[in-house]
This record gives C-alpha cells, structure tokens and sequence, in this order.
C-alpha cells in the first residue's frame, strides 16, 4: 500500500466519522419526524446524492454493469440484498438511538466495533499487528470487561453495532466491487422500500405542511448521509482492515459528545470506568496511525545514491552468501 493510498484513506476515514458525529445531533431538528420516518426520508434523499456521485466520479458505466449483473444473477442480487439490509438496520438505529436516549448505547457499540473489526482482521485475514494496535486492542478490552463487570450486560443497541458491521465488511470484501457503484446499488435496493414506509405511515403528508424540512432539513440530511457514507466505505477500500477498525474509535469519540453536549444525556461517575480506557486506545490509534504515515513517506522517499549503491552492494553479497549456502 503506497502513501497516498494510506493518507487519503485516513483522511477519509476521520472525514466520515465527523459527518457521521454531526448526524446525530442533527436528528434534534427534524422534529416531530420518529426514527423511522428520519430512517425512510434519509435513504430517499441519499438516492440523488448517490447517482450524483456516481456521475461526478464517471462511474456510470460500471454502474449499469453491475445492474445487469443484478438482473441475469440471482445469487449475486440477493449477496447485495443482504448487505443493503445489513447496512439498512445500521442506518436506521443510528438515526432512532439519539431520539429515545440511547446514543451513549450506540456510541458504546461504535467504540467496540473498531475491537471486533481488529481481531476479524487478525484472526480471519490474517492481518498482522503492531504494538501499539495491540496495546489499542488491550485497553479497549480493559473497558469492555468495566462495563460487562458494572452492567453484566450490553444495551442491545449496542450489539447491534458492534455485531452488525463486521457481517457486512466481509461480505462487501467478498463481492470486490467498486465502493461508490456498490454503495449507489445498496440505496436503489432499500429505496423502494423506504418510499412504501413513508407512503403507509403519512410521511409525504405530515412533512408537505413543513417546508423548511423538504425544503432544508431534509435534503441536508441526504446530503450528510451521502458524503459520511461514500468517504467511510471508500476508506475501507484504502486501509488495512485493522488499521480501519481502530480509526473508528474516531467516531464514537464524538458521538459521546454529542450525545452529552447537545442531546443531554447522562455521564455517570462509573462510565468512565468504561471510556477512559477506550479513549486511550484512540491515543494509540492516533499515534500507531501516525507512525505507519512516517514510514510510508520514509519508503517513498527516494533513496540518496550513495545509499542505494551501498543497498545494491549489501543485496549482492547476501545473493552469493546464499548461492554458497
């Protein structure tokens, strides 16, 4: 993996989770839409944002590729049926949670899912660690026993999460397509169905007396969505799997922000038995991350000629030592 592709990826990847931080707070302004009508409208005016991006990025072509692929292979449309439903029930609670006072439960799934995605790179891709991303992965556990020892159980918003995701990157591995194309597919599966959500619960009524949400709130809400998703399945693409695990601790960093500045939950004394180590771990992240963009641009640097006679030198004298051998 060359630098370029490691930085854009990082950057992507603290882009989505700082978009994805400010959704959340924005549900607190399109009252008196629920979850479910926000979790619809959001999938509706993703669509445009979706093909738009999909035209800026000259795309179109595999766009309508793979939806003729779609149509002549059944085993492969109900492959993107599974992950539209997968990424659709993420969607959905991300967007019901800050409404009905658990955003702290997601945000605590956010902050697990990076461990999970850690350790199903290391166990099933084979991905190896350094310290500093197994020191990461040691602290997060550290809080994740606190809060099975303080609450002998997890909130089911956050399994959800932490358990719903790593499904989802795998199979979106496995069919190797493009993001965006992938993506862009994803939302004209669940688009249908939304539609038929906000046609059976009044939606299109209840928000036609409301312009400055189908006039303001909602296309922004489109527009977050769209940009937040692109940039963090792009940057799945870029990173390795466990580097783009551990860069989620990003978001759940913020979310907790969010969900305690702007939405006023709750932060107990004890729960900080549970973030204090998982802030660390995204201590680590940062530093790890840093460390592996020092020595991407160390390996791209090109080499002084003095330097690479003598690395030529070295090479040959290893190959007849040996050849000797």
């Amino acid at each position: 993996m060359n630098q370029h592709d490691l930085a854009r990826g990082i950057a992507l990847s603290v882009a989505a989770s700082a978009l994805f931080a400010l959704m959340s707070g924005y549900t607190k302004w399109l009252a008196p839409l629920d979850g479910l009508d926000i979790f619809a409208w959001r999938i509706v005016w993703t669509l445009p944002g979706a093909l738009a991006l999909v035209a800026v990025r000259k795309r179109w072509p595999q766009l309508c590729a793979l939806v003729a692929r779609l149509a002549k292979t059944p085993r492969l449309l109900l492959m993107f049926a599974i992950t539209a439903a997968l990424l659709g029930l993420q969607l959905w609670i991300f967007l019901w949670a800050p409404l009905h006072g658990r955003a702290l439960e997601v945000s605590l799934g956010y902050f697990l899912l990076p461990l999970a995605m850690v350790l199903l790179g290391r166990f099933h891709y084979g991905e190896r660690l350094d310290g500093f991303q197994w020191a990461g992965v040691a602290v997060a556990a550290v809080g994740v026993a606190h809060e099975l020892i303080a609450t002998h159980a997890f909130a089911w918003p956050t399994l959800v999460v932490m358990l719903g995701y790593p499904p989802y990157f795998m199979l979106r591995r496995r069919l190797n397509a493009d993001p965006l194309v992938s993506f862009a597919v994803e939302i004209m599966l669940m688009s249908p169905v939304a539609a038929l959500m906000l046609f059976a619960r009044g939606a299109f009524t209840e928000v036609a007396g409301a312009p400055h949400l189908w006039l303001v709130l909602l296309p922004g809400l489109g527009a977050l969505s769209t940009i937040a998703l692109a940039s963090y399945l792009r940057a799945s693409r870029h990173l390795p799997l466990a580097l783009f695990g551990i860069l989620g601790y990003v978001e759940p960093v913020l979310l907790v922000g969010v969900a305690v500045l702007l939405l006023g939950e709750p932060f107990s004394a004890h729960q900080l038995g549970t973030y204090v180590p998982i802030w660390i771990a995204v201590v680590l992240t940062g530093v790890h991350s840093a460390r592996l963009l020092m020595r991407s641009r160390k390996k791209a640097s090109p080499m002084p000629m003095s330097e690479h006679h003598a690395s030529v030198e070295h090479e040959t004298v290893a190959d007849e030592i040996e050849r000797v051998d």
